[in-house]
């Protein structure tokens, strides 16, 4: 399974990486412009997107890829009442909060498989 992460921290970048890289393939992007070409490009199987991103932020991206068939999994600070609901009819496939929660997080990822 090919996942792209999309994650312009570099801390939240590595503890991702760390978490996956021994069950899947890891494809990077560090801003939303460059998620979203290689997400055209390379066509994974699933993508982890921060919401918060330079170029183009998360939810720009999320509406930009909807037709495409490639399920998106916000992964977000974001965990105000309301905003995992605001990103499923976005279009977001699932919601996980950071601090990421490794079990929920695989759990995710395993629903998509």
């Amino acid at each position: 399974m090919r996942i792209l992460v999309v994650e312009d921290n570099p801390v939240n970048l590595e503890l991702v990486m760390q978490l996956l890289e021994d069950d899947y393939e890891i494809l990077v992007a560090r801003d939303g412009l460059e998620g979203l070409e290689m997400a055209l490009k390379e066509k994974p199987d699933l993508i982890l997107l921060d919401l918060s991103l330079p170029k183009k932020s998360g939810w720009e991206v999320c509406a930009e890829l909807k037709g495409h068939a490639i399920p998106m999994v916000a992964l977000t600070a974001h965990a105000i009442k309301g905003d995992r609901e605001k990103a499923l009819e976005a279009g977001f496939h699932a919601y996980v909060t950071k601090p990421i929660d490794e079990d929920l997080l695989f759990e995710t990822i395993e629903k998509f498989r």
